[in-house]
């Protein structure tokens, strides 16, 4: 705006997004694995180990394994990483302008002051026979999983136990069902949300079980380099190793010059179909909300309206619902962009990857919202109750299921039992007593009748307790 200074200008630098601005604090443990400062302690450490496991395995010819003490120095460059390195990569990638080969500078001036009078010599295994894929596959591989072991899943695992506690503490408490937005066959606010636990535990599941891929085979996947170095070596099986063994991932023997990022597409699928789900539930206590079945409890020390007193608005759901969107949004493109790669390579998906910690930021920051809004409801049974007391008609359902039930025996005058109950509950409402007297005038067996009269909208729930306790 005209005549006003510059916020750029300002120091510290303010951020431009939200997720570094005013939700911070919800998502500051996802910086140790998805920021970019990240990304480069990852290369470091990944370039390490190759240079540690080349050494150790011996694989060029009069090259001596490292002691352990060097290997303990080295380790040590990845363990203190800070400030003042991050500060120096970027010195140097403003020389290289490559961020990988930055990396490789960065390292072997350390070399000499670490291995000796032979570092000059050792120091031409840092980023041996490497492209840049090679360490950056492995780098995203290694952050996505400490991003999802660490972080995303106990948050998921946080918000699973107290829903399922939630649900545990009212799956008796019965509450009228709307299918269609109509008044339908009562349940429990217990089973519903069993309903939700289950679904998203089936997730969780999901992404709990992913296999983190990543590979080591060149500029084409074709080890051309490392057969033309050393070809007596058995470059696959060092490969499978370093992976495997030395990383702790999934080894990929088959790539172009990417590692194909299907796993990410798998993964980024599973969690955003967790985040629909849990959109749903968002969108369902929301209305519960509005319906008055929960209270939100008051002396949090929030604001609810600017203006109107006596409202408490349910914020956190709706803050949750917005951060669902926009972290599936993100999501969903990475899932569709990064399985695609023109020919052998292209750098459509090193841009697009710099975008997993703000789509994992927002579903964290959803979480946390979600969390905190489980914590500040109150049940209402009352509330509840009444409803289903001024809808009586629900129970035309199981008047008429006895009747067919009779009929299919050969019992007489059980005939039309749907068209009897639409006409007497279609369209306007019944009160108990109503429906008593209907169901006097059926001439059912005494037993079934009196099973219908002690029927109500309260107790006409089925096996839903059962039902919430057993799958919780």
């Amino acid at each position: 705006m005209p005549g006003m200074g510059s916020l750029a200008d300002i120091t510290p630098p303010i951020a431009l997004g939200a997720l570094d601005g005013r939700y911070r604090a919800a998502v500051a443990p996802l910086v140790d694995h998805l920021s970019e400062a990240a990304l480069n302690r990852a290369r470091v450490h990944v370039e390490i180990e190759w240079l540690i496991h080349l050494t150790d395995r011996r694989v060029v010819p009069g090259v001596r394994q490292l002691t352990e003490t060097e290997i303990a120095r080295l380790r040590a460059i990845v363990a203190e990483f800070g400030a003042d390195d991050i500060a120096e990569l970027a010195e140097i990638e403003r020389e290289t302008v490559h961020d990988v080969k930055a990396v490789e500078y960065y390292l072997k001036r350390r070399m000499p002051d670490i291995l000796g009078e032979d570092s000059e010599q050792l120091a031409e295994l840092v980023h041996f026979c490497c492209t840049s894929e090679d360490i950056n596959n492995l780098c995203y591989a290694l952050m996505v999983k400490g991003a999802v072991q660490t972080v995303w899943l106990p948050k998921a695992e946080d918000l699973l136990e107290q829903l399922a506690a939630l649900a545990a503490e009212h799956a008796e408490v019965p509450m009228l069902s709307r299918t269609h937005g109509q008044a339908a066959t009562p349940t429990t606010l217990g089973k519903e949300l069993a309903v939700s636990v289950h679904r998203l535990r089936r997730q969780v599941r999901r992404v709990a079980a992913t296999d983190f891929l990543g590979k080591l085979n060149g500029a084409t996947g074709t080890y051309g380099a490392h057969v033309a170095a050393v070809p007596e070596a058995n470059w696959p099986a060092i490969s499978n190793t370093f992976v495997t063994d030395r990383l702790g991932l999934t080894w990929n023997p088959l790539t172009t010059q990417i590692e194909s990022h299907d796993w990410q597409a798998e993964l980024y699928s599973d969690v955003a179909r967790f985040n629909r789900i849990l959109h749903n539930l968002c969108t369902d206590v929301w209305t519960y909300i509005s319906l008055g079945y929960f209270a939100q409890v008051r002396g949090q020390g929030t604001v609810g309206s600017s203006t109107m007193p006596h409202k408490v608005n349910p914020i956190r759901f709706e803050n949750a619902e917005a951060n669902l969107e926009v972290s599936n949004a993100l999501f969903d493109v990475l899932s569709s962009t990064l399985v695609q790669s023109r020919m052998q390579r292209d750098l459509t998906d090193s841009s697009m990857q710099r975008n997993i910690g703000t789509a994992f930021g927002h579903g964290m920051l959803a979480l946390d919202n979600v969390c905190r809004g489980l914590a500040g409801l109150d049940a209402v049974p009352a509330q509840m109750a009444a409803d289903l007391d001024g809808n009586w008609e629900v129970l035309g359902e199981p008047i008429q299921s006895a009747m067919r039930a009779l009929g299919a025996q050969g019992f007489g005058g059980m005939e039309n039992p749907y068209e009897r109950l639409k006409e007497l509950t279609r369209g306007r409402r019944i009160d108990g007593d109503d429906l008593r007297e209907f169901v006097r005038g059926l001439g059912l067996p005494t037993e079934v009748e009196q099973r219908m009269l002690d029927l109500t909208p309260q107790t006409y729930v089925g096996l839903a307790p059962e039902l919430a306790r057993r799958h919780l």
